[in-house]
């Protein structure tokens, strides 16, 4: 959870409309009234990823409960880029921000794989999907990326969905740099050590694979996880280019 200078702003799973009153988790009641030291009356701002985002109060503060009284609406729900991350996991620290930065990048899912180097394989889901849930608060986006169960590499190419392409930033792949999504699109970053010669053989052959270059330099996988996500968001796209080293699509 966390707050603009002026207003907080926290997910709701409940169905926003004005004049409904909601229920915050203890983890919110402790937030506002502990961390923020707010009260009764104070002002918040609510989204859901389904309904915009809407003003709201703090109806009554206690220790772990709290309600909140939902006023107008000020944003509406807003299309967002069909972009999904596959990414093998990282020691934690280097998960978390993956996690953090794919959600402040607009990915739509985060999809961990496991391949035949990740080094490991135990994730704590809940907090993972409570990381997400910090970072869309903070970045303003309506939405919270889904997070999907583990995943072993064969098998959720095997399950592809049609339509989908999958940029995978393979080390040194002859190619451009990955370009804006107006599609269905994932991007696949594989794990510390790279992909396995038979797994870079098994997604150079998939027809829906398309294999992208990151730049002339071997980058850390969350810092590939980043750099293709920015790239594949074309506002950014020739800014980021510039700092990996790659030229901006046309």
């Amino acid at each position: 959870m966390t707050h603009s200078n002026t207003t907080p702003r926290l997910f709701v799973p409940d169905n926003l409309r004005e004049g409904a009153e909601l229920a915050a988790t203890p983890a919110q009641a402790h937030y506002l009234g502990t961390v923020l030291r707010q009260g009764p009356g104070a002002a918040l701002r609510l989204f859901n990823g389904r309904d915009g985002e809407f003003q709201a109060s703090i109806a009554f503060l206690r220790k772990d409960r709290a309600g909140f009284a939902v006023g107008p609406q000020r944003r509406l729900q807003a299309p967002e880029p069909d972009l999904w991350l596959l990414f093998a996991p990282l020691k934690r620290d280097a998960t978390d921000l993956v996690v953090e930065k794919a959600t402040e990048l607009g990915a739509s899912a985060l999809l961990p794989v496991l391949t035949a180097r990740t080094n490991t394989a135990r994730l704590n889901l809940d907090r993972l999907r409570g990381i997400a849930t910090e970072a869309a608060e903070q970045c303003e986006r309506l939405t919270v990326p889904r997070m999907a169960d583990p995943q072993r590499l064969a098998d959720l190419l095997a399950a592809w969905p049609a339509g989908r392409r999958l940029v995978v930033a393979l080390e040194r792949a002859e190619g451009p740099p990955p370009r804006g999504c107006d599609s269905p699109t994932a991007l696949l970053v594989g794990p510390e050590g790279g992909f396995a010669p038979t797994e870079a053989q098994m997604l150079r052959r998939l027809s829906f694979v398309v294999p992208a270059s990151l730049g002339p330099r071997i980058l850390r996988a969350e810092t590939a996880a980043i750099a293709g996500l920015a790239l594949l968001q074309p506002a950014v796209q020739g800014y980021v280019a510039t700092i990996v080293g790659t030229p901006a699509a046309d």
